[in-house]
């Protein structure tokens, strides 16, 4: 199986998200040693965000594109190529000013694709990615999760990767870190438990 494993946060070690999705996919590669991880850290490594040139670049033929329209056809084709590889993402999605980061919408910019990860039918449109298991970290300073304050956050992930037909979605969540040490310790605690003794237990 391929595990496509995402990192957004841009704080580093620091980062809540980063140590329980690590968690996450050492949790997986212990309940199936033949798990095959690629990784992406798109703080580090940042793509650029959709754009007009982006669209110029996916509508010029390969053979007239200039070098900027080569390197964007490029990082299109490459992003999606290794999301549609992927047979479960793991996706640390830390909470910023109420949504993802901007790099992980970036992200998701760039998998979003017609006729690759979705298609528009008579009927209206159609996910062409069921068969995808995602586990989303979701971290936050605050208590966001079913409130009005979450929508752009996980509600958001849950209906963007639905739009993909991916169903098969499993949270870990830290909230409340920025409460004070002992509401932070206790939401890490929670994250690590929920790791080591629910997601793969019946692996």
């Amino acid at each position: 199986m391929k595990l496509l494993h995402i990192d957004s946060s841009i704080l580093g070690d620091n980062s809540a998200s980063r140590q329980l999705s690590r968690e996450v996919v050492q949790a997986w590669q212990a309940a199936d040693p033949q798990v095959v991880v690629s990784y992406r850290d798109l703080a580090s490594e940042a793509i650029e965000h959709f754009s007009a040139a982006t669209l110029v670049a996916a509508g010029t033929p390969a053979e007239l594109r200039d070098a900027a329209q080569k390197h964007e056809a490029q990082l299109s084709a490459d992003t999606l190529a290794q999301f549609l590889a992927a047979d479960a993402v793991v996706i640390a999605a830390p909470m910023y000013n109420f949504t993802i980061p901007t790099q992980l919408k970036a992200w998701i910019d760039r998998i979003a694709v017609a006729g690759q990860t979705f298609r528009y039918t008579e009927a209206g449109p159609e996910g062409l990615c069921g068969n995808k298991k995602v586990i989303v970290v979701s971290t936050s300073g605050g208590l966001h999760a079913g409130q009005a304050t979450g929508v752009a956050h996980e509600d958001y992930l849950k209906v963007m990767l639905g739009f993909m037909g991916i169903t098969d979605i499993e949270f870990v969540r830290a909230h409340g870190l920025a409460y004070g040490d002992d509401v932070r310790s206790k939401a890490m605690n929670d994250a690590h438990a929920h790791i080591k003794q629910d997601l793969f237990s019946a692996a």
